[in-house]
């Protein structure tokens, strides 16, 4: 059975099978994670989302990591918040699982999630994470290992609340 993970760091930085992107439907270089991952991967992986593109809300995609220490980038795209009255807990969620049935898919047993949906998608932050642990956990057992990582200390608090919640105990990462 495989482990859940919550780290506080760079996505970029982790050598595991994928890295899941939260792209735009063009599945083009933004601003937060997703530019950083465009600019981690090099100009080859822009030319790799043409080639999938576009990719609806709640769906996922598949391509190379290139220069990144991860094999492949799972790209997917959450829902903007606009007020929780839109279907968008549902999206967040299915986003999460789409990412994991396509790593699934392409037998990959270790795979990092950033949060997604809540930079300028503006998802709040307490309402998203236990959307995203719920899956993770329940999705755990097909896995090697599932990673939460949170960019700063904020969304890392989030994270570690929504575990406690969800879990009933605090987290530990051994």
């Amino acid at each position: 059975m495989g482990r859940v993970y919550l780290v506080q760091g760079d996505i970029t930085q982790l050598a595991v099978d994928a890295i899941v992107n939260a792209a735009n439907e063009a599945l083009l270089p933004g601003g937060g994670v997703s530019g950083a991952i465009h600019r981690a991967a090099g100009p080859e992986l822009a030319e790799a989302c043409r080639k999938v593109a576009p990719c609806p809300p709640g769906e996922a995609r598949l391509t190379p990591g290139f220069r990144l220490p991860a094999r492949y980038v799972i790209h997917t795209v959450g829902p903007i918040w606009r007020g929780g009255t839109h279907g968008e807990a549902a999206l967040l969620e299915k986003a999460y699982r789409q990412s994991l049935a396509l790593a699934r898919q392409h037998r990959l047993s270790t795979v990092a999630f950033p949060s997604i949906s809540t930079g300028i998608y503006g998802y709040p932050l307490a309402e998203a994470a236990p959307i995203a642990l719920k899956v993770l956990l329940e999705e755990a057992p097909h896995f090697q290992e599932l990673y939460m990582v949170a960019y700063d200390e904020t969304t890392y608090r989030a994270y570690l609340e929504a575990w406690e919640k969800l879990t009933g105990q605090p987290y530990s990462s051994s």
